[in-house]
């Protein structure tokens, strides 16, 4: 008599929403924060929403009014201009700046690196508001060490000079905040891309007799390209809605001089009481960062041989 195979029992396939369902929370919460107010942004846009509204609420729908204000603002079209000078003066130092000292860092010995990479990690841990305060106080009028510095060393014109009082040396002061406080994340980012670089590679190119500057271009940078452009693409972010420096230490002033488009959104939302044009302000900036964004992705892209 034939034995008969014995049947393996079939396992029941477990339920996958396990792991879903542990972190629906966290994402409810992420998505929550994250699109109710930017739905809220835009309700208001549309609508007649001034101090009245937000107390007693029943706003009126006014449609594209409060976008047709704005766009035909003078004064919005010059904060547009300062604020891509602002980005690309950012950008540009912080980039070429960050660069340098990754690869300074590169070449320094243990207890050099060890010291740059220890520096960079503190300056980085700075609160923003802590190290906006300091950089108020080193450019105070009276008791700022820069004054100090600079009348010692001769130039009594110096003295009691007011630097957040003159747009152009304010302007220079947020920029030289912004790059001190911008430099260490993109510089300890792009050291770490550096490591990844073969040593064969910079060996051969030394045989073939190429300077420090052909190596960069030619083995270094294609190398790394994917991550500079990653920080190159952060930094422009960041640049470009950069707020709690510009009013904590100028409130956009002197003037406009330092006023740029977040700046001026919450500017036009709480001086003026004006939250539909202030929120307005916000959805454009949104926009228009996302264009540069967009732009630059399709220019990577083309260069890269693919399609967006």
């Amino acid at each position: 008599m034939l034995a008969t195979p014995s049947r393996r029992p079939r396992r029941r396939r477990s339920l996958t929403f396990g792991p879903y369902l542990l972190i629906a929370p966290a994402v409810l919460g992420m998505l929550y924060l994250l699109f109710y107010p930017l739905g809220r942004a835009l309700l208001i846009s549309f609508q007649d929403f001034r101090l009245r509204e937000l107390i007693r609420g029943h706003a009126r729908f006014v449609g594209l009014r409060n976008y047709q204000t704005l766009l035909t603002d003078p004064r919005f079209w010059d904060v547009v201009r300062r604020t891509f000078l602002f980005m690309a003066v950012n950008v540009i130092a912080i980039m070429v700046l960050s660069t340098l000292v990754a690869l300074m860092t590169e070449r320094l010995g243990r207890i050099g690196r060890t010291v740059v990479l220890s520096s960079l990690v503190l300056v980085w841990a700075v609160p923003v508001v802590a190290a906006t305060t300091v950089f108020q106080w080193l450019f105070h009028s009276e008791f700022g060490i820069v004054n100090e510095t600079l009348t010692d060393l001769g130039f009594s014109s110096f003295e009691g000079y007011t630097w957040l009082a003159d747009g152009s040396a304010a302007f220079t002061i947020l920029v030289l905040l912004i790059v001190w406080q911008s430099v260490p994340f993109a510089a300890i980012t792009l050291y770490s891309a550096l490591t990844t670089v073969p040593e064969e590679l910079y060996e051969s190119a030394r045989l073939d007799g190429a300077g420090a500057l052909r190596i960069f271009r030619s083995v270094t940078f294609p190398v790394v390209r994917p991550i500079f452009m990653l920080v190159l693409s952060l930094e422009v972010i960041w640049t470009f809605k950069a707020f709690v420096q510009i009013w904590v230490m100028t409130r956009g002033g002197p003037g406009d001089a330092t006023t740029i488009l977040p700046v001026y959104a919450v500017q036009t939302a709480l001086a003026h009481q004006r939250y539909d044009l202030g929120s307005a302000a916000s959805l454009v900036t949104v926009l228009l960062m996302s264009g540069v964004l967009v732009l630059y992705f399709r220019q990577l892209f083309r260069q890269e041989g693919e399609h967006l």
